[in-house]
C-alpha cells in the first residue's frame, strides 16, 4: 500500500492551482529583473560619481604645445614642497624668518592664482 501523499503528488493538478503557480513564477522573474536593473543603476551611479570632476595630471598640457613660463617666487624664499592637481600646482615656500606660504599656480600660464600666508595663532 502506498501512502496518501504519494497518490496526491502523482495525480492531476488543479487548473486553478497551475494558473496561480505560473503567475507566481512570472512575478518572481519580473521582480528579480527589476532588482537587477536597480543594482546595476546604483553601481553605475557610484562609478560615475567616483570619476566625476577628476582631471588627469597635466590635462590641457601637451608635448605639442610646451609651456615656457616663469613663476615669481619672492626673493629670499626657498621651495619646500609641491603638489599637482590637473593644470594647477600648489607650491610651499619658506621665507627668511621661517614663515611659510602657499602659492597656487596655473601651469598653463605660470600665473599665481592665489597666495596664502601661514602664520601661527
Amino acid at each position: 500500500m502506498q501512502a496518501h501523499d504519494d497518490i496526491d503528488a502523482d495525480g492531476p493538478v488543479d487548473p486553478a492551482a497551475e494558473r496561480l503557480r505560473r503567475k507566481l513564477v512570472r512575478l518572481l522573474f519580473v521582480s528579480g529583473g527589476i532588482m537587477m536593473l536597480g543594482l546595476i543603476a546604483v553601481f553605475a551611479a557610484i562609478v560615475y560619481k567616483l570619476g566625476e570632476g577628476r582631471e588627469p595630471l597635466g590635462a590641457g598640457l601637451s608635448a605639442a604645445s610646451p609651456v615656457d613660463a616663469d613663476i615669481a617666487v619672492p626673493p629670499g624664499h626657498r621651495l619646500v614642497a609641491t603638489e599637482f592637481d590637473g593644470n594647477r600646482a600648489l607650491l610651499t615656500v619658506e621665507g627668511p624668518g621661517g614663515a611659510t606660504s602657499l602659492l597656487l599656480v596655473d601651469l598653463g600660464s605660470g600665473a599665481i592664482i592665489g597666495r596664502y600666508e601661514l602664520s601661527p595663532k
